[in-house]
């Protein structure tokens, strides 16, 4: 079983935590169940909305496979808030240059670079936060007005909702899109958002609707975006007409076709796999495209 690692702070938000903990508490009612522990310099951890919260104060033995996630805190500015020490921030960098995953939320990412994780990379945080930390973190480059960044195993998110986004993004990475689906419907979650929409912006990804059709359809492209799909088989499973299906899925997604929606999602996992060091070619073909010529026009379109 995996296992997924808190690193709980003084001040911590409750909505930093309990955010990404619930998307990978829910897996588990879906087949993939995740170990969560919660570790702190002290036992007792009082939150930012007056909570305690109870902490180990030992690391867990780590593998690989393992997530570490620094939740933020209440800080109006990154040179007033806690930090971890030295020991601790040796325990981040060790996880990582093991080969795991080491991922912040809001204000946590001032604990990946104090720990260095930031050096070298592409970062982002909460708005309110990010010129103070791309003065203190020159060697890193930051990535304003996203909800998150992947690179290199080094995950960063906005704040706040943003690390729902970033824990079902991190789902679909291991585990494929039909499970953080089903993940964000069970959750009613259904705006599940991607890391390249801003973090001030209102608008929803294309599962913020309640018509059950579509969602069925969604599923199946979810579970299954890798394959060809003609537009007849989806108007078979979901019991309509293909012209049915075609205006139906366009009301209910902002105007997007079937297809349309499969590339995104092809899209989308390209990218992160180009992020993990894939080539555009190698990608491409994972995802499901006979080369890469689609993959390149879809980036260069976006």
């Amino acid at each position: 079983m995996r296992s997924v690692v808190f690193v709980l702070l003084p001040g911590v938000h409750l909505l930093d935590l309990a955010g990404p903990a619930q998307v990978f508490g829910t897996a588990a009612d879906h087949g993939h169940p995740y170990r969560l522990r919660y570790v702190g310099e002290r036992e007792t951890v009082p939150s930012a909305q007056g909570l305690p919260l109870t902490a180990e104060t030992t690391w867990p033995a780590l593998d690989p496979a393992d997530l570490v996630v620094v939740p933020g805190w209440r800080s109006p500015t990154a040179r007033g808030g806690p930090r971890l020490g030295e020991a601790w921030e040796a325990r981040l960098r060790a996880h990582h240059a093991a080969g795991g995953t080491v991922a912040s939320v809001c204000s946590g990412a001032q604990a990946l670079g104090r720990a260095g994780l930031l050096d070298g990379r592409r970062f982002t945080t909460h708005h309110e936060l990010q010129d103070e930390l791309a003065a203190r973190h020159r060697r890193a480059t930051l990535v304003r007005d996203v909800l998150f960044v992947t690179d290199d195993r080094v995950v960063t998110s906005a704040g706040i909702a943003s690390g729902i986004d970033l824990a079902l993004h991190l789902l679909a990475a291991r585990h494929g899109p039909a499970l953080a689906a089903r993940v964000a419907r069970a959750m009613v979650v259904y705006a599940r958002r991607n890391g390249h929409e801003p973090q001030a912006s209102a608008m929803l990804r294309h599962r913020s609707h309640l018509d059950d059709t579509v969602h069925r359809v969604q599923d199946l492209i979810d579970a299954r975006f890798a394959e060809p799909l003609p537009l007849a088989t989806l108007a078979t499973a979901a019991g309509v007409s293909e012209r049915t299906l075609t205006r139906v899925f366009a009301r209910a997604t902002g105007g997007l076709t079937p297809l349309r929606y499969q590339q995104r999602l092809r899209l989308e996992r390209a990218e992160h796999l180009i992020g993990q060091g894939a080539t555009v070619e190698t990608a491409a073909r994972t995802v499901g495209f006979d080369d890469a010529r689609m993959l390149r026009r879809l980036r260069a379109r976006r």
